[in-house]
């Protein structure tokens, strides 16, 4: 007999301890190497636990829903052991009489819980899928792609797909008990760790935000004259992420208190640009970074936001994923906001939040003479720290995004 210790792993310097929120397994299972054994959730990201053999799951040592220190020992793998029958009858009895494909895909049989639901709900054999997960496992990102619901653009801020698929898991975790006036539910580790942030955030900095409306006309033509052969030479569509992203970054270049923070008594202005993107996921919003934005065109920028807000929705994604950012982009837009004020990332001093577009009329100036047309307009704010961020410059850096979005050659000339 082999015993394997499954501990919990080093998620980062400042995780020390995470809950249990999910086993995959039963004690008796069968379980091979890299199979997902349970799921840790912490204050910053949730994440699938593999195993390290294959065998049997000899003990679990944690009860669903339990709190366990990183290094704790979690569960005991027998590499030698053989599944009890307890274990094994209930999937035997309802294993379907069906041939096994040829082309079988090597984690086939390690589907999470949630890519199966969404399979057997939309008659997908999943063995036909070619994972992109961990060892070729087959993601949840792998099986809506492969009924053509891709959790890429349409999942991403700022994309024209709708938006609630967003909001809608986080909504379908509430089990309330009909009859029952109130229903109580313990906040997720997640969410509590969001809910910290924001007061802290309140409270600690001096956060002040200022308007300007951006004329999404240009952009908008952009996208229609351009982007057929752009789709075919990257892959991706041009998005407004793409294009606000670099606005941004050319404006934090101009003015750089937007992108430091208060360290001590110093202030720390940041030389790169780490650009955050909110994106709502199945347990809260969480803030993957774009690293070095001021490096990327705008199809680089775009398929990195796709995959990163694919594995927000998985729940793939990584501390590292998310550590560091020096300035955060929001879009309320997409769940119909017509104006915010975003509160700031701690310890970031600035974050930008874009709303939906909405047709109004308004003054446009052309040759000399003024007209008013119908226009698809869009609010922007930036919320800022004012101990190190002068009004004017808040103003001016807003200006400045404005000019960029509404004349897109800007970014390609300046």
């Amino acid at each position: 007999m082999a015993d394997i210790e499954v501990k919990i792993p080093a998620m980062g310097e400042s995780i020390s301890e995470g809950t249990i929120s999910r086993w995959f397994k039963k004690e008796g299972e069968a379980i091979k190497a890299d199979e997902a054994l349970f799921e840790i959730e912490t204050d910053k990201v949730t994440q699938e636990i593999y195993a390290p053999a294959g065998g049997v799951v000899k003990k679990l040592a944690k009860a669903q829903g339990a709190n366990a220190k990183v290094g704790e020992v979690v569960a005991v793998i027998d590499s030698s052991g053989t599944p009890s029958a307890a274990a094994t009858a209930p999937a035997a009895a309802a294993s379907p009489a069906t041939p096994t494909p040829a082309a079988k895909s090597p984690m086939a049989d390690t589907v999470p819980p949630a890519a199966k639901k969404i399979a057997a709900e939309n008659n997908i054999d999943t063995s036909q899928i070619q994972g992109s997960g961990k060892h070729g496992q087959v993601t949840k990102g792998d099986v809506l792609g492969a009924i053509g619901r891709p959790a890429t653009k349409g999942d991403v801020p700022g994309a024209a797909a709708p938006a609630p698929a967003l909001a809608q898991p986080a909504a379908a975790q509430i089990k309330r008990n009909p009859g029952e006036r109130e229903t109580i539910q313990p906040m997720s580790r997640l969410r509590r760790a969001i809910a910290d942030r924001l007061v802290s955030a309140q409270q600690t900095a001096a956060i002040l935000t200022t308007f300007n409306e951006v004329d999404m006309k240009p952009a908008m033509d952009l996208r229609t004259k351009h982007n057929d052969e752009f789709q075919k030479k990257y892959g991706v569509k041009i998005g407004f992420m793409s294009l606000f992203t670099k606005a941004v970054v050319a404006a934090l270049q101009e003015i750089p208190a937007i992108n430091a923070e208060i360290r001590g008594n110093d202030i720390v202005y940041k030389n790169y640009y780490d650009i955050g993107v909110a994106v709502g996921g199945p347990k809260g919003l969480v803030v993957p970074i774009v690293r070095n934005a001021d490096q990327m065109n705008f199809a680089e920028i775009e398929i990195e936001i796709a995959r990163l807000a694919t594995r927000v929705k998985e729940g793939s994604i990584t501390l590292p994923e998310m550590e560091g950012g020096t300035f955060t982009i929001s879009n309320g837009g997409i769940y119909g906001s017509m104006m915010s004020t975003p509160i700031l990332n701690p310890p970031q001093s600035g974050i930008l939040g874009m709303h939906n577009i909405v047709k109004r009329p308004v003054v446009v100036s052309e040759a000399g003479a003024d007209k008013v047309e119908i226009r698809p307009m869009m609010y922007i704010a930036l919320s800022y720290d004012h101990r190190i961020v002068d009004g004017k410059e808040a103003v001016t850096f807003l200006v400045k995004v404005k000019q960029a979005i509404e004349d897109p050659v800007r970014l390609l000339l300046f």
